[in-house]
């Protein structure tokens, strides 16, 4: 090679390198985008509510979480529903979330809280359709003793990241407890609530959250104590909440849902109440079943026999698909196999739903849970359809009703990086019996459902049986309906009327 050439090659790669620091030096000064100020919108509204007219103001909008150097670093979004007329410093607010994690608060707004909500099949025998979708007033709504505030967590909603934010700041079990704790301290200190009794409110994972929250808002130098948690189809414990191979606590959880739901189906069960064949499958689980499962192999073939029969009376599978899977029924495996001569498959939330199924020899389901897809739309719609012309809300983003990413990416380690840990199961009900302890005004009201199949009743009653919990302080009540109750007319105002008495007293 000739030095001309030698010096072209030089000169060639000094630019490209040049080029590329100046392009990642270009990256690195990059500042993130100007903060607008936070959106509010207000209107005000009149409804009944407990038999009495009431004036209230709805306050949808944008909370920033600030950093330690006071910059905004996340947006939540909340809607709240608040007496109208001078600020009752006394009077109790509850704050309410959903699950996922990924869920925004749209089901318990709409389903059960909010001053206006929608319907879909009570029954649950067809789907939501296409619109137009009903939107009712709320006979059954709390307005008359609780004012009420819907939290959107970060990355649900119109709930994001801001500035200089970082979803890994928010996208876990201990950062989103933290980031709704202080938007709860923010919220009572704009309106002056720090004296009122505060409730949280949470659904499926949002049971999680509640127990979480309340756990941080023991600390930080601004303790914020409870006076309540309306647990609905709770999970503190996933361990009884996860049906997989190996973790016996499961195969005992769900025995009881499967149970139900097959009673419902006139699959089991018939000529007893749903509550006696409950109780009958109670009885069974922990005086049979528990035992069968801990000897294993170690089982006699008579032992074998005798305990696929009763699980064969129980959930109405034929007793020799029982025995193939070794007395082990995964829900999944029950959702597709309840009805295999049919091809249909059940659904998860709720047992009750079913939807017809392309593929009949799968041994799970594979188009989704009907119970979720059957009343998705509705939701959806009438959610964004009462935000733009009651609320008078305009926002320049959708509105997540869920955001499968957050789920994909959420950070379950609930100990500081550094420190050992392996993961394990979900556990928050520890913390929960503690600040019961802590807190001697601290009670718990629990909504399960009979054909709930990812949340199952009977877990609910194990895990309030364990991990410190004062069972004296807890109310369970019973739905038969799956995971959103509250779509089936009949628990609306069974769980309303609960959890009225939970405020009440009476």
């Amino acid at each position: 090679m000739n030095r001309l050439t030698t010096l072209s090659v030089f000169v060639l790669l000094l630019f490209c390198a040049t080029t590329l620091w100046a392009q990642e030096d270009k990256e690195e000064k990059k500042e993130p985008k100007p903060v607008p100020p936070p959106k509010e919108f207000v209107t005000s509204h009149q409804g009944t509510f407990g038999g009495k007219a009431i004036k209230y103001k709805a306050i949808a909008g944008e909370t920033y979480l600030k950093d330690n150097d006071g910059e905004p670093v996340a947006s939540i979004w909340s809607v709240t529903y608040k007496l109208d007329g001078p600020e009752n410093t006394n009077r109790p607010v509850t704050f309410v979330f959903n699950g996922g994690p990924g869920s925004a608060s749209v089901w318990l707004h709409l389903g059960l809280f909010g001053p206006q909500i929608t319907k879909v099949d009570s029954d649950a025998r067809t789907d939501d359709g296409a619109a137009p979708y009903p939107l009712v007033n709320n006979n059954y709504g709390l307005l008359d003793l609780t004012d009420l505030v819907f939290i959107d967590p970060v990355g649900t909603g119109y709930s994001r990241v801001v500035g200089k934010g970082k979803v890994e700041d928010y996208w876990g079990l201990t950062e989103d407890a933290r980031s709704i704790a202080k938007f709860m301290r923010l919220w009572v200190t704009k309106y002056k609530r720090w004296n009122s009794p505060k409730y949280i409110a949470g659904e499926s994972f949002g049971t999680t959250r509640a127990g979480a929250v309340n756990y941080e808002l023991e600390g930080d130098g601004q303790e914020m104590s409870l006076n309540g948690l309306i647990l609905i189809s709770q999970c503190l414990d996933y361990q009884g909440s996860t049906s997989t191979h190996d973790n016996i606590v499961s195969y005992v959880t769900y025995l009881p849902s499967m149970a139900a739901t097959s009673w419902y189906h006139k699959k089991a069960g018939q000529g007893k109440t749903l509550e006696a064949f409950v109780e009958e499958a109670r009885k069974f689980t922990l005086d049979e079943y528990v035992r069968a499962l801990y000897k294993g192999s170690n089982l006699t073939s008579d032992e074998f026999k005798h305990i696929a029969e009763r699980l064969s009376y129980f959930t109405g599978l034929p007793q020799p698909y029982i025995e193939l899977s070794n007395l082990r029924i995964l829900v999944p495996r029950y959702r597709k196999e309840l009805f295999r001569d049919k091809g249909i498959a059940i659904g998860q939330l709720d047992g009750r739903f079913i939807g017809d199924e392309a593929d009949d020899v799968d041994d799970r389901p594979n188009l989704g849970d009907p119970a979720s897809y059957n009343i998705g739309g509705a939701y959806t719609a009438v959610l964004n359809h009462y935000y733009a012309t009651v609320l008078n809300i305009e926002m320049d983003r959708p509105y997540l009703t869920d955001n499968e990413e957050l789920g994909s990416k959420w950070r379950w380690r609930d100990v500081p990086d550094g420190r050992y840990w392996e993961p394990s199961y979900v556990n928050v009900a520890r913390k929960l019996g503690d600040g019961m302890r802590r807190n001697k005004d601290l009670k718990v009201i629990i909504a399960s459902g009979y054909y709930d199949l990812i949340c199952p009743f009977f877990d609910a009653e194990y895990t309030f049986a364990r991990n410190g919990l004062l069972k004296d302080r807890v109310t369970f009540t019973y739905f038969e309906a799956g995971h959103m109750m509250y779509v089936h007319e009949p628990d609306l105002v069974k769980l309303a009327s609960d959890i009225r008495k939970f405020y009440t007293g009476k």
